[in-house]
Formats: C-alpha cells, sequence, structure tokens
C-alpha cells in the first residue's frame, strides 16, 4: 500500500486503515490522474482487516513464552470468570425473569439492523431550518371569472425529450397560457381547471389548419432559451390575437425564472407539484417496487402519499408487523452513462483504447459537438477535471458515500441507465457496497417488461398523458424510488432528474428528506491538489463539502423553482 510512517492507525473508525498517508502512484499517460489516489483510498478500505499483518511475526515467539509461563494464573482465572457469570444467570432468573428471552425477535433483528446504517450523520438534513418550509403553491387564489371566460385563443404543446424534460413543458405552458389569457390543449390534464382554461381538443374550425403554412407553428428557434414574459408578448401574443391558434413544437425550457410575476411562478409550482400525477399502472408498479425495497407496505410520510396514491397503503396495521419499522435506504443517481462520459470529453484512466470509444461514439452521436471542437481550442482533460465538468465515476461515488460515514451495511439503490465500463467500472462501488439493487434486481421480468426499451425515445408526442406515462415509464420508476428514499445522492447537479427530484424532496419533505450533492470542482481539488492525502483530511473536506450544500436558502435569482422551490410562490415560512 506505500504507507508513509509506521503509526497505528484510529481501531475507533470502521474505516481505520484510512488514517494512514498513501503514496500517489504514477498513471499511464492520458488516464485519469486522480485514478491512483482512489485506488489506494479504495484499496486500503478493502484490507482493513489485514493491515497489522506485518506487525505478527515480531510476537509470536515471546507471546508464546509468556502464555507457558502463566498457564496455571490463566486457567484458575478463566473458572473463576465461568462461575461468576453462572451465578449471575442464576440470580437473574429469580429476580427478573422476564429478562431471559428464547431468541430475538425479527422486529429486534430488524432494528439491529437499522442501527448499523445509523452511524452516518447525512440520514438527516444537516439545518433545522428546512422544516420551516411548508408546501402552499396550490392555496387558493382570487381569479377574475372575465379571464377565464373570455382568451386569445388556444396554445398547442408538443413536449420532447425524456420524462423530466416534458414534465418542465407542461408546466411552463401552463404558465404562458397564463400570461397570454389563452386557453391550453392538454389532454387528460390532471387538475381542476380553476386558474386556467384546459380542454383535450381543438374546436373544430381549428383542426385542419396548416400552423406552418399560416405562422403559428412556434420552434426553439423562434423563442430563446428562458425567454423573459416581454418576448412573448412581442413575438407570440401577435400571432394568437391573429389565428387564433400557436403549437409550440419541441417545447421546453423556454421560459425564465426571473423576472417573472408572482402569480405566473406560484402556478408553475402548483403544476409541478400538485397537478401532474403519474397514471395509475405507474403508480401501481412504483408502490410494488417501495414496498419490496423497504420490506414495509406502508406510506411513511407525503412524497409516497403525494407520488403512489391509494396503492401505497398501511400495512403497519397487520398484525406482526405494527412493530416492524421500513428498512431505511439511499438512493443513488449515478450519471455515469455512455453519453454523458463521451460529451465530457474526460478522461477515465481507461488509455488509448478509451480514448478511441468514446471518440467514435462522439462522432456517431455528437455532430454538432464535432464541429465546434474544430472551431474551438482544444481544453486538455486535466483542465476539464478540475473545473468540475466530469462526471463522477463509480469508484469516487464510492469514496464521498464511505467519507459521510455510509458504511457497508448501507441498503442503496442504483438509478440510471446502464454504467459505462459495466461490472468492472461498478466493482469498486460494489465491493464496498454490497447492499446495492436496482429495479431489476426486485421486479420480475414480466412485471419490469413493459416499462423496458422505452425511456431512449425522443420524438415528441401530441397527447401529453401518452408522453408522460407510456413512453418513459422507466425513468419514471427510478423517479419515484429517489423521491421516496431516506437519502438521495447525486452526482450531477445539471441533471434534470436530480434536479426534479431535489425539488420535491424539499417541497413534500418537510425538512426530513436530505440531499447529498458532491461539487465536482471541489471533489477534483481534494483528489488532485495534493500527492498524498489521510483519510481523516479526505474525511473531513468530503463532510465540510457536503454540510455547505445543504445549507437552506431562499430561492435564488434565476434559479429554477423545480429544483429550489423555497420560495414565497410556492412554500410558506413558519418560524
Amino acid at each position: 500500500m506505500g504507507k508513509q510512517g509506521s503509526k497505528q492507525g484510529d481501531l475507533s473508525s470502521p474505516f481505520a486503515s484510512f488514517q494512514y498517508q498513501f503514496r500517489y502512484q504514477k498513471m499511464v499517460q492520458g488516464s485519469d490522474p486522480t485514478a491512483g489516489k482512489k485506488f489506494e483510498l479504495l484499496h486500503g478500505l478493502r484490507s482493513n482487516s489485514m493491515k497489522f499483518g506485518s506487525f505478527k511475526g515480531a510476537y509470536v515467539g515471546k507471546r508464546h513464552t509468556w502464555i507457558r509461563k502463566h498457564f496455571s494464573s490463566i486457567v484458575f482465572t478463566v473458572a473463576l470468570m465461568g462461575f461468576l457469570f453462572l451465578l449471575d444467570s442464576f440470580l437473574g432468573s429469580i429476580f427478573e425473569p422476564s429478562v431471559l428471552e428464547s431468541s430475538p425477535t425479527p422486529a429486534k433483528l430488524s432494528s439491529e439492523r437499522e442501527l448499523k446504517q445509523d452511524e452516518s450523520k447525512f440520514w438527516e438534513e444537516s439545518y433545522r431550518q428546512a422544516s420551516v418550509w411548508s408546501p402552499c403553491a396550490d392555496r387558493k387564489e382570487l381569479i377574475s371569472a372575465e379571464k377565464l371566460q373570455s382568451n386569445n385563443g388556444y396554445i398547442l404543446v408538443s413536449a420532447n425529450g425524456g420524462l423530466n424534460q416534458q414534465r418542465v413543458a407542461v408546466c411552463n405552458a401552463v404558465a404562458v397560457a397564463s400570461l397570454l389569457n389563452a386557453t391550453l390543449v392538454i389532454p387528460r390534464f390532471l387538475y381542476s381547471n380553476d386558474e386556467v382554461n384546459i380542454v383535450k381538443d381543438l374546436p373544430p374550425h381549428l383542426k385542419s389548419l396548416d400552423f406552418k403554412e399560416m405562422g403559428s407553428l412556434i420552434t426553439d428557434s423562434d423563442i430563446s432559451k428562458e425567454a423573459t414574459p416581454a418576448e412573448y408578448i412581442e413575438k407570440i401574443l401577435p400571432l394568437l390575437s391573429k389565428n387564433g391558434v400557436v403549437h409550440f413544437l419541441g417545447y421546453g425550457n423556454r421560459l425564465g425564472f426571473d423576472p417573472l410575476p408572482s402569480e405566473l411562478q406560484r402556478l408553475r409550482c402548483k403544476c409541478n407539484y400538485h397537478a401532474l400525477k403519474f397514471v395509475p399502472k405507474i403508480q401501481e408498479i412504483g408502490s410494488l417496487l417501495i414496498r419490496r425495497i423497504r420490506n414495509y407496505d406502508g406510506p411513511r410520510n407525503k412524497l409516497d402519499k403525494r407520488l403512489l396514491g391509494n396503492f401505497i397503503t398501511d400495512g403497519r396495521l397487520n398484525g406482526n408487523d405494527m412493530d416492524r419499522r421500513p428498512l431505511k435506504y439511499l438512493a443513488l443517481h449515478l450519471r455515469f452513462e455512455v453519453d454523458m462520459v463521451a460529451y465530457s470529453l474526460c478522461n477515465f484512466g481507461g488509455g488509448q483504447v478509451e480514448k478511441a470509444e468514446l471518440q467514435a461514439y462522439r462522432e456517431d452521436h455528437f455532430p454538432l459537438l464535432m464541429q465546434r471542437l474544430k472551431k474551438s481550442k482544444p481544453v486538455s482533460a486535466e483542465e476539464l477535471r478540475s473545473s468540475g465538468r466530469c462526471p463522477l465515476t463509480p469508484e469516487e461515488a464510492a469514496l464521498v458515500l464511505a467519507a459521510l460515514g455510509f458504511t457497508s451495511d448501507t441498503y442503496i439503490y442504483l438509478a440510471g441507465s446502464q454504467i459505462y465500463g459495466g461490472e468492472s467500472r461498478m466493482s469498486p462501488l460494489t465491493n464496498l457496497y454490497p447492499r446495492l439493487i436496482t429495479k431489476e434486481d426486485l421486479l420480475s421480468p414480466s412485471e419490469i417488461a413493459p416499462f423496458k426499451n422505452l425511456s431512449s425515445q425522443r420524438t415528441y408526442e401530441e397527447n401529453v398523458e401518452d408522453a408522460l406515462s407510456n413512453k418513459v415509464p422507466e425513468f419514471s420508476l427510478d423517479f419515484i424510488a429517489c423521491a421516496t428514499a431516506d437519502v438521495f445522492a447525486i452526482t450531477d447537479s445539471g441533471s434534470q432528474l436530480s434536479s426534479l427530484v431535489s425539488g420535491f424532496r424539499t417541497y413534500y419533505g418537510g425538512g426530513h428528506s436530505p440531499t447529498l450533492r458532491p461539487s465536482k470542482k471541489r471533489l477534483a481539488d481534494i483528489l488532485s491538489t495534493n500527492q498524498t492525502i489521510r483519510w481523516t483530511d479526505f474525511e473531513a473536506r468530503v463532510t465540510k463539502m457536503i454540510t455547505e450544500s445543504q445549507t437552506v436558502r431562499m430561492r435564488g435569482w434565476g434559479r429554477s423553482i423545480y429544483r429550489q422551490p423555497r420560495c414565497p410562490e410556492c412554500m410558506c415560512k413558519f418560524q
């Protein structure tokens, strides 16, 4: 292991072997510059039980001599202790018979398993201020009857992308419809239409129109990303008033967060956190997944009720289950799929084979990226990593969780698609955390078959209900499992899934649903600045990084309400 110094580590730590200072290993050119240090740290963690093996031989002879000299005393001491133990048991059976039990109950065994996972302080929020915020975007507001009765026309939205992009698009469309005083056309929008007129279909006289020919087809090139309300009023309202209808094609992040009237902001929150619901078949399979993760049938909090509806029942009333607690679990969204890895332009220790493989993938899947690269100055892999632009590897995720005190007994649900590199890349994480499971581990092939190979579809659907339920159900199961977890850990704060899930946990979690957000830039600095690092130093710096990321703040200017709903428009603060 190349330990520097020969001082014994702190035996009170479950990862005591990290107390040593490790030598940084030079890697081959073109590989991950931090891989050597991370390998040393993980290897030290797995070989904890062998760390004192080098000291054994020096004392074997002396120990045998001492035992022969004091053999009689040892025998007498053991016999005396045995007698005292029997006497204590006899007296206990007379005066406290209730203490003697045949064997621990399943409930007690479950509690013991729970205690093993309690070593980390991050099972709870770091700041009590989180609990003073409560959901209130659905509060009743006085809406002018004239506004609902008269409108400027109809808005159609075709949302592209995956589940999370479509969700954002629908909520943004609700706000735009209110802004332009228009009627929104979305089939079966799952909420009462008391603030925005909503219909399932266009009137017959508008159905046969050629929107492109009449200039009512709006694409991403017609409206800027995160546009202001003024841009909609200037560009879209005249078309709506003239033609009576506009169709937003491929609509996504086309409405900014600030400046925006507070009423529109609240309406967007209401849509996201109250109006949109998973269809019953998603709720049903989602509740089955959660019951199997927790080994428990019953809602724990508002998040369970909100996402699973009536499909999560209160099983705590069933006889032997009354004393049983649900198993705690941590959900990890590991964004290390091949598209993420290739697009990052980073190196991950795979040498020339990895470079060639990722370059071929970029050429096939990211032609626009390749065109930009030809016109721009190249950026080295080291610069990309130090600036925090490289996705965290499974190995780095394992190090962060270990530094935060999550032991090998931690129950982890892994969300996401296929990890780049497969089992060999995942081995540092799975070796350290053997209780790692996925939806494929918990659902039978017949149960999950309708949900496979659909999430990659990227065509837009005019039927938004179909788009939100049938086309991307596999990601919806990960959304549910991550949102209802005791702890949610992310490796990429820019991910739409991570952003929406963390927002839901903030909104409905009541200050008891922590989200762990490592800074890729700070972690790269921790692993790369010095050639050596002690485990205690690494642990302290990672803990500080995560604790600071959990600071309770109001939503900042221009920040997404889908990720940061702590603002007067979405939540109410009670002192």
